[in-house]
């Protein structure tokens, strides 16, 4: 498809075809699937998402479903870009790697909640906070005391 075509999003074509504006749509086949461009009053436009990037359907079947649900049934079929052995284009990088995030966001939350409730099962006694404070405040008495020693010894 020609990047010199303005783009339209999806809740306007809607409109669009409510209001039966719409007086054609031409499926173009490019590198990586199908695209389409939509024709109302003396205007075309292509079909994009919100952020501006052409809209591409890798299988012409799905882009077909999706424009006889918003209410487009005839269009024209433009194949001259058609290889069948190229392969789609992967559009989604950003979602598999969001997909991998959460599946280890998943593990750790799953491995943080099993160490917490092992902590809640330790038949141990607890120590009191105030015992720990006063542990570690004698600790790093002693050690300071060795630190000072040290120091004055070169």
């Amino acid at each position: 498809m020609t990047s010199s075509l303005d783009t339209i999003d999806q809740g306007t074509l809607e409109k669009l075809v409510e209001a039966n504006s719409v007086r054609g749509a031409n499926v173009i086949a490019q590198a990586g699937g199908w695209g389409v461009v939509i024709q109302y009053g003396m205007t075309e436009r292509v079909l994009a998402v919100r952020r501006g990037n052409v809209r591409i359907w890798p299988k012409l079947d799905t882009l077909v479903a999706f424009l006889r649900r918003i209410g487009i049934a005839r269009f024209q079929v433009d194949a001259t870009g058609y290889d069948a052995s190229a392969r789609p284009l992967r559009h989604r990088v950003d979602a598999s790697e969001r997909m991998r995030q959460a599946h280890e966001a998943a593990a750790y939350d799953k491995w943080f909640r099993e160490q917490v409730q092992e902590s809640l099962d330790d038949p141990r006694p607890n120590v009191p906070h105030a015992q720990v404070q006063k542990e570690m405040a004698e600790k790093k008495a002693t050690l300071r005391k060795q630190l000072a020693r040290a120091g004055a010894k070169s």
